[in-house]
């Protein structure tokens, strides 16, 4: 096939754009680099099948020729980066969403929604099925990405159910792995990185919220096979193995050898207490869970970030 993929040179966006490469798709990556960077996807540079566009994806997006599948990834996905451009996060999520499914409509191909699991909020269900509604805070700092998310899926389904297009949405878990980026804010780079440089790890609260850590190669997985699948989802993908952010922290020096020690500071608005996927139907309609363990996955993780500040 040939496929777009926007956010292409953001961390997932480039793995899937390397995964789609690996299984001889043809594969467009669009990407306006805001949190992207052209150094995801360096190792792609003179490769035939794929082509790299600096694109602002909520601009009208011309692609000549055929489409046959849009992956639309591209959006500010961590706290510091959502933000820092709020505008931009609720403009990608609305606007960029319409355009990359007009582009689908257009060219008569496939579409896929990353979205992510902060549609469930702050969730009062536990673990969180793709049934659950959610628990989210509009006017929140945390609401631009999370209410983005959140009519990016009503616009896919709308698309479906109105235009009879083929469309999939992937509620995408915490995901972590190589080409994370070391400032972007999220725990894994933020803990391996203080862990390194021999500084005491940060943790927010008291480190009792929970998250479970999905690596990149097993996200990536699950995205493909939604797109070959039949399931218009929601799906959730993502690691249901779950621990307290104080035990991440823990594992993280105990790993790297770092005897600084943590520190607590007080915990952001609206940060949810518990994270935790059930990916039953991910199970069941894509016969897909995640398979790399979390030691093994935070070891090439730790390797990449030290290569990082080494070099």
């Amino acid at each position: 096939m040939r496929i777009l993929v926007t956010g292409g040179a953001g961390f997932i966006g480039s793995h899937l754009c390397d995964a789609l490469l690996a299984a001889g798709h043809e594969v467009i990556a669009l990407d306006n680099l805001i949190t992207g960077s052209t150094d995801n996807i360096a190792h792609l540079a003179g490769n035939p099948r794929f082509r790299f566009i600096r694109h602002d994806v909520t601009e009208y997006i011309f692609i000549g020729g055929r489409v046959d599948f849009v992956m639309h990834l591209a959006s500010p996905a961590s706290p510091v980066d959502y933000m820092t451009y709020p505008i931009q996060t609720l403009k990608v999520g609305a606007l960029g969403t319409h355009k990359a499914l007009g582009l689908a409509r257009e060219k008569g191909a496939g579409f896929l929604l990353a979205s992510t699991s902060e549609v469930y909020g702050d969730p009062l269900v536990h673990p969180q099925p793709e049934t659950y509604w959610g628990n989210v805070n509009p006017v929140g700092p945390r609401g631009v990405y999370d209410e983005a998310k959140r009519v990016a899926e009503a616009m896919v389904f709308a698309y479906m159910r109105y235009h009879g297009m083929k469309t999939r949405v992937a509620r995408i878990f915490n995901t972590y792995g190589p080409r994370m980026r070391a400032d972007d804010g999220r725990v894994v780079p933020t803990f391996i990185n203080q862990a390194l440089r021999g500084e005491p790890i940060t943790v927010f609260g008291d480190g009792s919220q929970t998250r479970s850590f999905c690596y990149v190669s097993d996200t990536v997985a699950g995205l493909v096979r939604l797109m070959e699948s039949d399931c218009p989802g929601p799906v959730n993908i993502g690691n249901p193995d779950e621990m307290t952010v104080l035990r991440f922290a823990e594992v993280i020096s105990e790993i790297i050898g770092s005897r600084a020690g943590i520190v607590h500071r007080d915990l952001p608005m609206d940060d949810p207490k518990i994270r935790r996927p059930d990916i039953t139907m991910a199970r069941r309609e894509l016969g897909w869970e995640p398979v790399v363990p979390l030691e093994k996955g935070l070891g090439r993780t730790i390797e990449y970030f030290r290569e990082k500040i080494c070099c």
